[in-house]
């Protein structure tokens, strides 16, 4: 049994406890809030036995194996590390942090004490997900040309929501854009070439984002994201010998199409449960139980690579936090 304490009480975290009920072995045991208050309505809802209003006292409850940290993303730092200093395994949520330098101080604070830490970007424990990178590796569409894939969502947010504030790590590019980077980077691993172009709104982050990745295999990555209008949120994948469509939302794909010369396209349906992030949290026991301190399918280099990425993107379109 892998006892589970959720740090922050908002909706992604709710989801994921959601999630956990259909997780062998998982059991919610406790909630971590700034408020004591929130803390014990979120238990209350999800069934967790203890409710505590700081971070500090969930991180120190010895009956609690692992965490997941599911704060906005400018708290991810302090917070996993207040978990990793106490001892428990972590997955946090994506993007890492803010940005590589303290992406890096996180990953290094976990091998210092021995402990498991993983980004939970979800889609790379998707088992569609996997089952189509796995083709791709196989050489069913020969040698990857390009990837597409866009996240755009319609807003309109309020100056003071997170995805406008620039303090919270707000814009496009950390909240959206980190899913087709991450599909990049999951096919065609890191790029020579990075060029980007963005709309900035008047907080200074990105409204509207396009990237375009450079390999030195000849492929190239042409990415979008954006909240100010919603896109189809598919991707597809081309190669020399065919191509793979996934459609909306391709980071959750209930299922995909492979398309090759001479032959009918064969759909490849999606077995899925739940929300999704149920496989994120049976990678993280599965990986305990073997006493891995990094997942194989989301391993710090991938992390810290797709956040050098999101910098470099960052350092070109002019958004910088304070």
């Amino acid at each position: 049994m892998t006892r589970w304490g959720i740090l922050a009480t908002g909706q992604i975290a709710g989801r994921f406890a959601e999630d956990l009920r259909l997780v062998p072995g998982a059991e919610l045991v406790a909630v971590g809030s700034r408020t004591p208050e929130t803390a014990r309505r979120f238990a209350e809802r999800h069934g967790a036995r203890r409710a505590y209003g700081s971070w500090a006292e969930l991180a120190a409850d010895d009956e609690v194996d692992a965490i997941y940290v599911a704060t906005p993303h400018a708290a991810h730092h302090e917070a996993a590390m207040t978990c990793l200093a106490a001892g428990r395994a972590v997955l946090v949520e994506k993007p890492f942090t803010l940005d590589l330098a303290t992406s890096t101080e996180l990953v290094e604070a976990a091998r210092a004490r021995d402990v498991f830490l993983m980004e939970a970007m979800w889609m790379r424990t998707n088992p569609l997900v996997l089952r189509l990178v796995q083709l791709v590796a196989d050489g069913a569409i020969g040698q990857v040309t390009s990837v597409q894939a866009d996240f755009g969502v319609a807003g309109p947010f309020p100056p003071e929501h997170r995805m406008r504030a620039r303090a919270l790590g707000g814009g496009a590019l950390l909240d959206l854009g980190v899913y087709p980077v991450s599909l990049a980077h999951l096919l065609l691993g890191v790029p020579r070439h990075v060029r980007s172009w963005a709309r900035l709104g008047p907080e200074g982050v990105d409204e509207n984002t396009g990237i375009v990745l450079g390999y030195d295999s000849g492929a190239v990555a042409t990415l979008s994201c954006g909240m100010v209008g919603a896109t189809p949120l598919v991707a597809a994948i081309t190669g020399t010998a065919g191509r793979i469509e996934i459609p909306a939302p391709f980071f959750r794909p209930p299922s995909a199409t492979l398309h090759r010369a001479g032959v009918d396209p064969e759909t490849i349906p999606a077995d899925l449960t739940g929300g999704g992030y149920q496989y994120e949290a049976a990678e993280v026991q599965r990986c305990l139980a073997e006493g891995l301190r990094e997942s194989p399918l989301v391993p710090h280099s991938a992390s810290l690579e797709v956040m050098a990425l999101l910098d470099t993107v960052r350092g070109q379109i002019g958004v910088r936090y304070p």
